[in-house]
């Protein structure tokens, strides 16, 4: 079965925190695919090659685990609120601080200072939404945290469309970036008004237990497994479409257009089976539809097998992450280091990910390096059994 029985009827308070925590992811994926729409933009303005914007471009993914260990300890001190607002302020103030190195100072050192801040922004932003969220669901009586991660899907779309089109109307990347950059603040600073009043901790412990819990670690490699198969999908699925099947770019763009359609499809619909299922026997189907698509994909050879490999692997990969965020916030009392320390073993898939897959597709070919992600599906699914729910202490 799944965590807890749904509920009848929620008060209205809870209703808006439930419409708050939509907003907060929606708006982060907005910026976060924002930034990625001007990505030429800052190689050109910085006179960058691929290798050099690769290395500049990490100092995000630093950023962040940076941040990820503390961030828990903060929300549990200052509230979920105040944390959200202030890496808010911190991401955007860190995009533009980049977009201004790009279009006007010209300066690498200027842009990486200001990458690295967006990172710990977007990292502490993550940890402290997805503690509203799951107190929220926790609240609620019925599974939602895969909603919410839609709504970061979404939010990523409706960010790219902007993109394309500020693009295509020839506005600088600075501009871009600020204008919408301060929206987005302003809009999560309405937004977090309505989060629920949770009293914080005045001497929040347990952030460095946390890493010496076996459930907790067993989460954070399952949500590891998980996140690769997603990431590599962002990195790597539109070349392997191009280099493995030989196929035009727009193309290799429309399947990943596919597999993130699928995976907010996921996450969409993923509340209804976890509810009636339970975690352990969804997310084994999910690792298992995940591992079957990406094969599919692989060495599916005509069209419509790799389409639906594509879709597969989609909806594979739609709930591992937001399981094991509500997983690791099981015990309200200890939720926020626990999802802390699963964020930050979750984030190291996107740090370290992407080189590994790259260095093997140069050995082996771009398409066939992803059967190695269709493998860590067999850890994630031993890793499920730690999602069971537990019951607080």
């Amino acid at each position: 079965m799944g965590p807890v029985s749904s509920t009848v009827s929620a008060p209205a308070s809870l209703l808006r925190a439930r419409t708050a925590v939509g907003l907060a992811f929606g708006l982060n994926g907005a910026l976060f695919s924002t930034f990625v729409s001007r990505v030429p933009d800052l190689r050109s303005g910085l006179d960058l090659g691929n290798g050099g914007l690769g290395v500049l471009l990490l100092m995000i993914a630093v950023g962040s685990l940076v941040a990820l260990p503390t961030s828990g300890a903060l929300v549990a001190r200052f509230g979920a609120a105040a944390v959200v607002r202030s890496a808010a302020v911190l991401s955007v103030s860190g995009m533009a601080l980049a977009a201004v190195a790009a279009d006007v100072v010209g300066s690498v050192p200027v842009a990486a200072v200001g990458l690295v801040a967006q990172g710990a922004g977007i990292g502490a932003w993550d940890v402290a939404m997805n503690l509203e969220g799951a107190e929220v669901e926790r609240r609620l009586g019925r599974t939602i945290m895969p909603r919410f991660h839609a709504g970061f899907s979404l939010g990523t779309v409706l960010g790219a469309l902007l993109g394309v089109a500020v693009v295509a109307l020839g506005v600088s990347m600075a501009p871009h970036l600020v204008v919408l950059g301060a929206a987005v603040l302003g809009a999560v600073l309405l937004a977090t008004r309505t989060f629920l009043p949770v009293e914080p901790e005045p001497a929040p412990s347990g952030s460095a237990a946390a890493w010496r819990e076996p459930r907790t670690l067993a989460v954070g490699v399952m949500v590891l497994a998980f996140a690769v198969a997603e990431g590599s999908a962002n990195d790597w699925l539109t070349l392997a479409l191009v280099d493995g099947y030989d196929v035009e770019h727009w193309v290799g763009v429309g399947g990943f257009a596919l597999f993130v359609s699928a995976m907010t499809l996921g996450r969409l619909l993923g509340p209804v089976v976890l509810d009636r299922w339970g975690r352990a026997p969804c997310l084994w189907a999910t690792a298992a539809l995940s591992a079957v698509g990406l094969l599919l994909v692989v060495h599916g050879q005509v069209w419509p097998v790799v389409v639906v490999g594509i879709v597969a692997w989609g909806m594979g990969a739609s709930l591992g992450f937001p399981v094991g965020m509500s997983a690791a916030a099981d015990d309200p009392a200890r939720a926020a280091a626990r999802v802390s320390v699963v964020s930050t073993i979750g984030y190291a898939a996107f740090l370290g990910g992407p080189p590994l897959l790259g260095s093997l597709g140069d050995r082996v070919g771009t398409l066939p390096a992803l059967q190695v992600v269709a493998v860590l599906m067999v850890p994630a699914a031993v890793a499920v059994l730690a999602t069971r729910p537990v019951r607080a202490s």
